[in-house]
């Protein structure tokens, strides 16, 4: 797909699934704007390997100004986004009368609120354009719960029900927002809870085999890189009647 002379945003991309996300873009010619923390320079890098020097803004997006700020540049520097991409997200485990009222709010601020205002600030660019894509990384538990996740299982669900509430809001435009939904990923959270079952006694290779076991039929992780394929396509004028769906891609977890 060339998408030369188009601006992605992806937000939380400089590791992990937001990384693989903006590689795969990187092949099609558009404009790539990273953002996140740790190792920057890193992931600029391997994302110029299939494009041109990819813009980068700091945002914490727990921030609403720093959000503000982010939009701002991506208007000022490459002309507004085209392709949104939230993906930013933390988690906390806790059961809820022992949650931390401060993580939960830091949760629900960076998973679901950060993608409000992400998408109030790019839609007047996509309408002005009558051209956009809105793609939420949600998550599986954006459509069954576990235990022990309260804040991450309630703003994933709550980005699932904006998603729909934007896809409505733009069904007569070119603009279409969807979600993908993963199943377990092998990214720096997920590596935390396997990491807890080593220290609780498991070796590496039977601390996978149960966390995977006990969700994911396929025995594998998805992997960034097919996410970002998903989302490709969600961009594609194939998916143009692909409007309001939360696409779960999760080896079989929510097919139980």
């Amino acid at each position: 797909m060339n998408l030369s002379g188009k601006t992605v945003l992806i937000t939380g991309s400089t590791s992990g699934i937001g990384l693989g996300i903006a590689q795969v873009f990187a092949r099609t010619g558009a404009n790539i704007i990273l953002n996140g923390f740790g190792d920057v320079e890193l992931a600029k890098a391997k994302v110029a390997q299939g494009n041109k020097i990819p813009g980068y803004h700091g945002a914490d997006l727990s921030d609403e100004e720093q959000i503000r700020d982010m939009m701002y540049y991506a208007n000022q520097e490459f002309g507004g986004v085209d392709i949104l991409i939230n993906n930013a997200g933390i988690q906390h485990v806790s059961a809820v009368d022992s949650f931390p009222v401060d993580k939960w709010n830091a949760v629900i601020a960076i998973n679901l609120s950060s993608v409000f205002h992400t998408s109030r600030l790019a839609l007047p660019n996509m309408q002005k354009r009558h051209w956009g894509r809105i793609i939420n990384i949600a998550s599986v538990h954006g459509l069954v719960a576990s235990k022990n996740k309260s804040a991450y299982v309630a703003a994933k669900h709550g980005v699932i029900g904006l998603t729909k509430s934007i896809a409505l809001e733009t069904a007569r435009t070119n603009i279409t927002c969807n979600a993908i939904c993963p199943g377990w990923v092998l990214t720096p959270l997920v590596q935390q809870q396997i990491d807890q079952r080593i220290a609780e006694g498991a070796n590496s290779e039977e601390a996978v085999k149960e966390l995977l076991e006990e969700k994911q039929p396929s025995g594998q992780f998805v992997t960034p890189q097919q996410i970002g394929e998903l989302a490709l396509f969600l961009c594609s004028e194939s998916a143009n009647q692909v409007r309001g769906v939360a696409w779960n891609m999760d080896g079989g977890w929510v097919a139980q």
